[in-house]
């Protein structure tokens, strides 16, 4: 254990050798110090009646501009070389903080200061370079090794592997870690943690994290213009972003902290941040500790929370929680108290209910299980599961415990437990029979909470898209595969029947949409399986859905391309577009399997080799999206009929027509009716005297917002759709 070191010293020197040696040796650098001078003789006579200090006694290490007045300067101490910018009478001010510009009671080694700053009892401040008119107020310590990383997951120049910082996410035993950098994002999180059998590829992910690493040792901390920090205890290894504001931090080290004048960043009282890069807009407050982390654009973290090895993406909120080894997909909201999120990989549009602890090791002989919950994981109220747990996009979980482990498959469900050594019981496409309000509400909701200037991040907000529409379509699949099993049991005309029972459960499907059919699906959980109620209706509502966003997906790319009705020539034209039929959620952007396989390839061969070109693939991918999509849509239609769209008849086209009518009415009626529920309901109106004063409480009705948008898109769409279909029936 190292301790502290005693150095003799000369009598009456005012040298401090050991600090000197420590910086002096390259900051400030000589470009630094061009266009200043030393103070003259009556500065010096200033700054000594002012009971400043120095370590040279002709003040030879101080570099000042012709703009100095040495009347700013009061009880500081000056070891080693340091520069100072213009300083001149002025007051600057943030909030009710206002101070003068100058230096007071503070101790300075080898900085470079900029124009018009405020540093204020600063007891240390080391080897940094701190922007114009920053405000540096009543801070203990403030100090930066020559080998800072700032949070990246680099090397310098013959550190020891050993040295890296990685971020173990996914899985506590740390084999799908990666490298932190400062432009990381969820995309490049999840490509390289699930790669991992691909070690060609992982060698080059660490080469592209690499790249511009010049790793020169001489690394010194940096704070942007206009940005603030004050009563803060330690600041080490720290790269502020300019109009941050940092005020009552306990420990910063080891951090890049994004932010700008259009995304100012906060740290808040009692924060401890270590080993970590926080993204624009972001604020953390309230004894949240984060160490080992990525936080994306605008995210916060508060009330306590704890982030450890945890990559979170944008616009999401966690507090009063614990994340350990996640990988975190945008717009997760964890702000409910004791609830825990142990070794997940989540796709975001997320909600984790107060007193769930989502991840359980006591089922494993080591930390090495996982939950894999695809985008708009809801589980309820305390509820509990144990590794390894796979979800499909938009579980929704009931309250209970979960004592064994789940593969839920099917999208948009409802799945509640029946107590221990029973199967649990799944409702498919539950959202879109009693719960549409949510599924309309979300897209809207979140596009409205994406405050990002910059959006690195695509994110894809719509539930209905090519990832979850690709479950459904698995799901139709398991229902009908499933139904067969039943026919076969409770009707034995099918017993000995294997050809052809797929088809005739498809045709008993279509043929009892309303019979209530229960099915037993043995995969959804382990030792006990899972009873699947109300089959034949989930199975309808979800070939209408499919055929609501494929008719979407054509009327709003002919809107784009400006054709207002299907024709042979736009069925013929949309044909010629690649069809990609397998989807991945890629840190919120949904993107086609195959080209994330040419992306490996590219990074491989070396045609990819940094992060930028990664995301300038990513770029290309999010504006050929829609017609990927477009085609992809044209792809399902074939399939739910089973012919090329060519073939399709008038009948074809009405129920189609029909179906989606029916969908993007009740879209808007169910919207409508859930919320009359809260005006009408007994039990909601029992709290208020009258309707006047709940109409104040709660806003009329008829002037919800929301609604009056989604009258009107709905009104637009119908209107479309005629028009769409006017040619072909």
């Amino acid at each position: 254990m190292s301790k502290v070191q005693y150095i003799a010293r000369e009598p009456h020197s005012d040298t401090i050798p050991a600090l000197q040696a420590s910086y002096n040796r390259y900051f400030p650098s000589e470009n630094d110090k061009k266009g200043f001078r030393h103070p003259n003789a009556q500065e010096i006579k200033i700054l000594e009646a002012n009971h400043n200090s120095s370590t040279q006694k002709d003040w030879s290490n101080l570099f000042v501009t012709d703009i100095f007045d040495p009347n700013r300067i009061w009880q500081t101490r000056f070891v080693g070389e340091s520069v100072i910018g213009n300083l001149s009478h002025a007051t600057l001010q943030y909030h009710d903080l206002v101070l003068e510009t100058g230096i007071y009671n503070s101790f300075i080694v080898c900085c470079v200061i900029g124009n018009d700053v405020c540093i204020r009892d600063v007891h240390y401040l080391a080897n940094y370079r701190i922007g114009n008119r920053v405000i540096l107020f009543n801070i203990q310590e403030m100090s930066c090794t020559s080998h800072s990383k700032f949070g990246n997951g680099w090397l310098k120049a013959d550190e020891p592997e050993k040295n890296r910082i990685w971020i173990e996410i996914g899985n506590e035993n740390g084999k799908r870690k990666v490298l932190p950098f400062e432009d990381m994002i969820p995309a490049d999180a999840y490509i390289w943690s699930r790669n991992r059998s691909d070690t060609e590829l992982q060698k080059r992910f660490i080469e592209l994290a690499e790249f511009g690493n010049d790793k020169i040792t001489k690394t010194s901390g940096i704070v942007f213009d206009d940005a603030v920090i004050k009563n803060t205890s330690l600041i080490k290894d720290a790269k502020i972003g300019s109009c941050a504001y940092i005020k009552g931090a306990f420990k910063l080290k080891n951090i890049t902290v994004l932010s700008n004048e259009d995304s100012p960043s906060q740290i808040g009282e009692g924060v401890e941040m270590v080993n970590g890069i926080m993204g624009y807009g972001s604020k953390a407050f309230y004894q949240t500790v984060a160490v080992r982390f990525i936080l994306g654009k605008n995210c916060q973290i508060k009330y306590g929370a704890r982030l450890l090895n945890t990559v979170l993406g944008d616009n999401s909120t966690v507090s009063c929680c614990e994340l350990l080894n996640n990988l975190i997909f945008p717009f997760h909201e964890q702000h409910h108290n004791s609830s825990f999120l142990i070794a997940s990989t989540i796709g975001g549009q997320s909600n984790i209910a107060s007193g769930a602890t989502i991840g359980s090791n006591h089922n494993s002989r080591s930390p090495d299980g996982e939950i894999l919950a695809k985008r708009g994981f809801w589980p309820g109220l305390c509820s509990d599961f144990k590794h390894n747990c796979k979800f499909a996009s938009f579980s929704l979980i009931a309250k209970g415990s979960y004592p064994y482990e789940l593969n839920i498959t099917y999208p948009f469900s409802l799945i509640a437990t029946n107590g221990k050594d029973k199967a649990v019981t799944i409702l498919p496409a539950y959202w879109f029979q009693y719960n549409m309000f949510a599924i309309v509400r979300n897209n809207s909701k979140f596009i409205k909470r994406d405050k990002r200037v910059i959006k690195s991040q695509h994110i894809e907000t719509d539930p209905l898209a090519p990832d979850t529409i690709q479950e459904i379509l698995y799901s139709l699949d398991r229902i009908i595969t499933l139904t067969s099993c039943w026919l076969k049991e409770h009707h034995p005309e099918f017993s000995h029947c294997n050809t052809e029972v797929y088809q005739c459960a498809k045709d008993y499907l279509h043929q009892h949409p309303k019979e209530d059919l229960t099915l037993y699906d043995g995969s959804s959980m382990k030792k006990h399986g899972a009873i699947i109620i109300k089959a034949a209706k989930g199975y309808k509502e979800y070939r209408k859905i499919v055929k609501y966003f494929a008719v979407r997906s054509i009327i709003e790319f002919c809107k784009r391309e400006k054709i207002t009705r299907c024709t042979t020539k736009m069925i013929t034209a949309v044909k010629k577009i690649h069809l990609y039929t397998k989807w991945e959620n890629v840190g919120g952007q949904i993107i086609p399997q195959e080209l994330l396989e040419r992306l490996s390839k590219d990074i491989k061969s070396k045609k990819i080799n940094n992060w930028q070109e990664v995301h300038a693939f990513y770029d290309f991918c999010e504006s050929h999206y829609a017609e990927y999509k477009v085609r992809y849509a044209l792809y399902l239609l074939e399939f739910l009929y089973s012919q090329p769209i060519e073939e399709f008849d008038k009948e074809i086209f009405k129920d189609i027509k029909a179906d989606v009518l029916e969908v993007s009415n009740y879209m808007y009626n169910n919207s409508i009716s859930s919320r009359q529920k809260d005006y009408t309901d007994y039990f909601r109106t029992i709290t208020f005297e009258n309707k006047a004063e709940m109409d104040a409480v709660l806003g009329k009705l008829e002037d919800n917002t929301f609604l009056h948008e989604l009258k009107k898109s709905t009104l637009s769409f119908n209107a479309n759709l005629e028009t769409f279909f006017a040619g072909i029936i």
